[in-house]
């Protein structure tokens, strides 16, 4: 996200839109002649222009959106683009209307060009208390069709002015929004995502606005414009949408009136957090011993070690109190919980938070933005964008963060949802503040030993542990079911039968999560010769990221080590006929790194996998070797051979 400022250099993009489409409203035959876009060839339509143009009424003061599009259908999967819905808010004392609705769908048949215009009976209307959804459906509309439309939207909900977003989930070859803002409002702007803008103008426009008795407003005009913009395309690894979807967005923060009077609309963190401190829900069920007192068992009590107290006391609230599945932002009552011994993650953690602190053990509760619900903004105080609460907990020079929803979650590991980059801990005591939320690496470890049993078969000995957020579905999954547990394993082993298992880790959620198992290769002696794939645990399932080009980042959300070793006991009656060579893959700036190596001798064959991925955050300009990096590891797995030689 970047600010937004009045006084903003221009930014300039090197790349320039295509010329093969007419970019304006006017259509001509070359549009509708040309089917394809040669920069993603498997668009279902192209969006050719989309204006904006945002401004205050003169005569009401009611702010004016006009929209403007010109879209191409170009597969049939476009051809659902042939209806929109324009959602229209409404309030108490006002609501959003819609007017100037024109549409026109323009064909070729026997090379002339064939205008459909769109009646009043393709306009319907769904309302409820708050919401009116109108849908436009486009009469006529084929693969090869061009579809204009535009309108006029006015609203008298200003606070986030008109937010516009640049980019769609289709290609856009040109995007431009124009926005006009009276010097009685001052708004927070900020840019989202990651593209660049080629056009950032703004002036003053004197005298836009009167209001009567002589006064007038100056207004602030901006126009933004940006060119070939790649379609988002949800891929693996990613959080919500919203976080990277350009655009721009707007917050009131002060309104002027023409008396003098000024009106602060937006707060500081300072005020944020005056009104956290009275909030029922989150700051008058912090910090309270009495509310807690003589919950903890002496034995809990009377450890001694820091650590392992706090461990203790995780582990206590864990044991004892169940979670609903909510967030509880808004219900939240350590009181009720204690007396019904469930209830939400604002409950559950505030209590925990409550326990620690009462036992003089450092911890804060963090507010945080889930991944499904967006990062939260650090350019202004906005309390609502968080939606869930852990613990933050200090022993010595050390930092934990902590959730106790999950009986799966080991002590210092947050779930997945929860990372999200970064979070507000609030201090009572003092004022809140950011901080980054960061996790140990998720560490898998095989260790694996293979011998030729006297039937000729591949016999091997493994052992696997895993830490971390890897290790949380394994968890799960045995303690709820091992039979289905089981049956999952099996199937990842497709060139081996499993004749053994045991998980030697004990618990819901040890550190580290440890199975054994005997296994049997079906790899079988060909001609006094086995062609054996060592890799008999597959570390990716195939290669993730597919897109030509992805305008977001990569966010596995913690780093992540996988160690392999592999030792095979030649004894007298095998030798290594073929050895695969060394490989070596780094990602730029050490961010990553793949080692891969086999050495023998006449008694013992040994196989090394070492894969790392260094960032919990891959910004977009790793995206291309993250794609050859997860190519390498498939490539690895899926074709490595071992060619061994019975005496």
């Amino acid at each position: 996200m970047k600010r937004l400022y009045f006084w903003i250099l221009i930014l300039f993009s090197s790349a320039s839109f295509s010329q093969d489409y007419e970019i304006s409203m006017k259509v001509t035959k070359e549009d509708l002649k040309n089917n394809s876009y040669e920069k993603d060839p498997n668009t279902e339509a192209i969006l050719i222009y989309d204006y904006g143009n945002a401004f205050f009424n003169k005569e009401t003061w009611r702010l004016n959106i006009e929209y403007k599009q010109k879209i191409k259908i170009l597969s049939k999967e476009g051809l659902d683009r042939g209806q929109i819905e324009i959602p229209l808010y409404i309030g108490k004392n006002s609501r959003e209307i819609i007017k100037n609705i024109v549409v026109r769908i323009y064909n070729l048949e026997n090379n002339q060009l064939v205008v459909s215009k769109m009646d009043e009976s393709s306009i319907y209307r769904e309302k409820n208390e708050n919401l009116e959804i109108v849908k436009l459906i486009f009469p006529n509309v084929k693969v090869g069709s061009i579809i204009t439309y535009s309108y006029t939207k006015t609203s008298s909900f200003i606070n986030k002015y008109a937010p516009w977003y640049f980019q769609q989930d289709i290609p856009s070859l040109y995007s431009e929004y124009n926005a006009s803002i009276p010097g009685n409002y001052e708004y927070h702007i900020k840019l989202v995502g990651t593209l660049p803008l080629k056009e950032n103008k703004n002036s003053i426009e004197y005298n836009c606005l009167e209001a009567g008795r002589g006064a007038y407003a100056n207004c602030a005009i901006y126009k933004y414009v940006m060119i070939d913009i790649p379609a988002y395309k949800k891929e693996k690894y990613t959080t919500t949408e919203e976080n990277y979807l350009s655009r721009i967005e707007y917050e009131l923060s002060v309104v002027k009136q023409f008396n003098g009077e000024v009106k602060k609309i937006s707060k500081s963190w300072q005020d944020v957090d005056s009104e956290l401190k009275g909030d029922s829900d989150f700051g008058r069920q912090i910090n309270k011993k009495k509310l807690v007192k003589d919950i903890l068992p002496n034995s809990i009590s009377n450890i001694s070690d820091d650590k392992e107290k706090a461990n203790a006391i995780y582990q206590y609230v864990l044991d004892n109190y169940r979670w609903n599945n909510k967030s509880g932002r808004y219900d939240a009552s350590i009181k009720r919980l204690l007396n019904e011994k469930g209830g939400n993650a604002f409950e559950i953690n505030l209590l925990l938070q409550n326990l620690l602190y009462s036992e003089d053990l450092e911890s804060y509760p963090m507010l945080i933005s889930t991944r499904e619900n967006g990062l939260a903004t650090k350019i202004y105080p906005v309390s609502t964008d968080f939606n869930y609460v852990v613990v933050k907990l200090n022993i010595g020079d050390s930092t934990y963060y902590l959730d106790a929803t999950d009986p799966y979650l080991s002590f210092g590991e947050l779930p997945q949802y929860c990372l999200n980059q970064y979070g507000r801990v609030y201090d009572i005591e003092y004022a809140s503040y950011w901080e980054d939320v960061n996790q140990d690496y998720s560490i898998t470890q095989i260790g694996a030993k293979y011998k030729l049993s006297d039937d000729n078969k591949l016999k091997g000995n493994v052992t696997i542990g895993v830490s971390g957020n890897n290790a949380y579905s394994k968890k799960k999954q045995y303690s709820e079911n091992k039979n289905s547990y089981l049956e999952s394993l099996k199937n990842t082993y497709q060139n081996s039968s499993i004749d053994k298992h045991k998980v030697t880790s004990k618990g819901k959620n040890p550190v580290k999560f440890i199975e054994e198992l005997e296994i049997t290769s079906e790899d079988e002696l060909i001609a006094n010769k086995i062609y054996f794939n060592p890799f008999i645990y597959k570390f990716f399932d195939e290669n993730p990221f597919k897109l030509e080009q992805r305008t977001y980042p990569v966010d596995f959300g913690y780093k992540q080590a996988f160690l392999y070793t592999l030792e095979f006991d030649l004894s007298d009656n095998l030798k290594v006929a073929e050895l695969p060579k060394p490989t070596n893959l780094a990602l730029p700036n050490k961010a990553g790194l793949i080692n891969f190596s086999c050495t023998a001798n006449d008694k013992k064959l040994s196989i090394f996998v070492r894969i790392k991925l260094d960032k919990p955050i891959y910004d977009i300009g790793y995206y291309s070797a993250l794609k050859t990096f997860m190519s390498k590891i498939i490539d690895l797995q899926n074709n490595t051979v071992i060619v061994l030689e019975k005496q």
